[in-house]
């Protein structure tokens, strides 16, 4: 590649990353990743000098206007390691759900992108599409088996995230509808480990129970996929029911 910027969606996010290749390395654009979580880049330009496994290099790349611009760059693995140390606390409610899927898909973006033909790369080869499409067709039919026992409103979120990674595309999320889970609420309060622990299983009960009281029915189960692999049914809530959960928090934690 000349250099020349590309723009590659974020499962999870309606942010994509920016990025070029060069000399079989790939690289993604730090700014831009700072602006879409409303952080500074210079406070993280400051904080990368001083690790070791930080590789940060200024780029002339060029942009969809044809324009060349000097951009500061970080290679995948230093894009793995710099999001991993941003604090949900360091950005602002809102911006939150775009650092979780940066820091859960951003790198596999960039690698599908690249090297497997996806997200949909001009480069790719005949073989890589068909493989993706096939991927995407079973992981569709997947979501359609799996009505009835999933939450509604997360099955169409998933299936819009699987659809427009097929496509290319940036997912289309309502986000009254996009997934919620309590541990992600509680994870905004700025918990520590121990009182995360000491929370999080009568908060679960309480808002079971307020949600229950006010819709008249039980929230449905969902399949949540934990760090270590394992798989645990939670209950199934959305951004809509954000309000609820801090009546929770408000009645029996906030002055805690």
């Amino acid at each position: 590649m000349n250099n020349k910027l590309v723009t590659i969606p974020v499962p999870g996010t309606s942010n994509p990353i920016m990025a070029v290749q060069k000399d079989g390395t790939e690289w993604a654009a730090a700014r831009h990743i700072c602006d879409a979580l409303g952080i500074s880049w210079a406070t993280q330009s400051r904080k990368l000098k001083d690790k070791a496994w930080a590789t940060v290099v200024n780029l002339n790349t060029v942009g969809a206007d044809g324009r060349n611009r000097d951009m500061a760059m970080v290679d995948r693995r230093t894009l793995t390691m710099w999001l991993a140390t941003i604090n949900p606390a360091a950005v602002s409610e809102a911006a939150r759900p775009t650092l979780e899927a940066y820091q859960l898909e951003a790198a596999n973006a960039l690698d599908a992108y690249f090297h497997q033909g996806g997200a949909i790369n001009p480069r790719a080869e005949e073989h890589q599409l068909n493989a993706l499409m096939r991927q995407s067709q079973m992981q569709m039919e997947l979501c359609q088996a799996a009505k009835g026992l999933i939450h509604p409103d997360h099955l169409e979120a998933k299936a819009r995230i699987v659809l427009a990674r097929g496509l290319g595309e940036v997912p289309d999320l309502d986000p009254e509808t996009r997934p919620l889970y309590t541990a992600d609420f509680l994870k905004s309060k700025n918990l520590s480990t121990k009182r995360m622990k000491s929370v999080a299983p009568m908060f679960g009960k309480r808002m079971k129970a307020l949600y229950t009281l006010e819709t008249g029915r039980e929230p449905q189960k969902y399949d949540l996929t934990l760090s270590n692999g394992q798989v645990r049914q939670v209950n199934g809530y959305t951004e809509a029911d954000r309000p609820l959960m801090q009546r929770v928090w408000d009645q029996y934690y906030q002055e805690d």
